[in-house]
C-alpha cells in the first residue's frame, strides 16, 4: 500500500505540508498582480496547476526528513490540538457559507465581471479576515495533534506571510472595490484577532 507502515499522525501531517503551499503560491502573485490577472479572468487558475505539483512532489521526495523531527506531545496537548483544530475548521465552514464558493476561490479578485461585496456580517463581524485565521488555527490544531516540528514551523511562517504580505495586499485591493466603506469597516472590527469587548452588529453591504 503506498502509505504502508505511516501511522495516521504522519499521514495528517504529511498531506497538510503538501497543501498549504497552494496558499502563498496562489493569493501573492493575484493580489501582486490584480490587474494582469483580472485580464486574463479565470486563466488564473491555471497558474497553481502548473507550479504547486512540482512543489509538492519536492515535498513528497524529502517527507522522510520533513517528517523525522517530532515532539513528544502529552494526550492532554493533543486533545487541545484536537480542539483547536475543529474550532479551525468551523470557523473555515462558516466563512465559506457566507463568501459561498465563489468568494473562497477568489472570483471577485480575477475577474472584471463577477458581482462582489463586503461582508461585514457572521464572522466577519468578529475579525476582517477570519479565513486566515481559521488556517492559522487549523495549521497549529494539527502541530498539536502531531507533534510535527515542521508543522510548526509551517504555521509561524503560515501567520508571517498572511500578515506581512497577504493581507496588506488584500486590503489594499478591497480598498480600490468598496472606497469609504472599507475605511468604514476598518475602524470597526479587527484584523486578525476578535476583541473582547460587546461588538455592534453589521449589515452586509452589497456592491458590484
Amino acid at each position: 500500500m503506498f502509505y504502508r507502515g505511516r501511522n495516521l499522525t504522519e499521514l495528517i501531517a504529511l498531506l497538510t505540508i503538501i497543501i498549504w503551499p497552494v496558499i502563498p503560491l496562489f493569493w501573492i502573485p493575484v493580489h501582486c498582480f490584480a490587474g494582469f490577472f483580472k485580464k486574463i479572468g479565470v486563466m488564473t487558475y491555471v497558474m497553481p496547476f502548473l507550479i504547486w505539483p512540482p512543489v509538492a512532489y519536492l515535498i513528497y521526495l524529502n517527507r522522510t526528513f520533513l517528517l523525522y523531527y517530532r515532539l513528544d506531545m502529552h494526550n492532554l496537548v493533543r486533545i487541545a490540538g484536537l480542539i483547536i483544530l475543529t474550532a479551525g475548521t468551523v470557523l473555515q465552514i462558516w466563512t465559506g457559507r457566507l463568501l459561498t464558493l465563489w468568494g473562497l476561490m477568489g472570483v471577485p479578485e480575477v475577474s472584471a465581471k463577477s458581482t462582489s461585496w463586503l461582508a461585514t456580517d457572521g464572522a466577519f463581524s468578529f475579525v476582517r479576515h477570519p479565513t486566515y485565521l481559521a488556517h492559522t488555527l487549523m495549521l497549529g490544531g494539527i502541530f498539536l495533534f502531531t507533534g510535527v516540528v515542521a508543522i510548526g514551523i509551517i504555521t509561524l511562517l503560515d501567520f508571517a506571510v498572511i500578515n506581512a504580505i497577504v493581507i496588506p495586499l488584500e486590503e489594499r485591493e478591497l480598498l480600490v472595490r468598496f472606497g469609504d466603506d472599507y475605511v468604514r469597516y476598518k475602524k470597526r472590527v479587527p484584523r486578525y484577532f476578535p476583541r473582547l469587548k460587546k461588538r455592534q452588529k453589521n449589515n452586509r453591504i452589497s456592491w458590484r
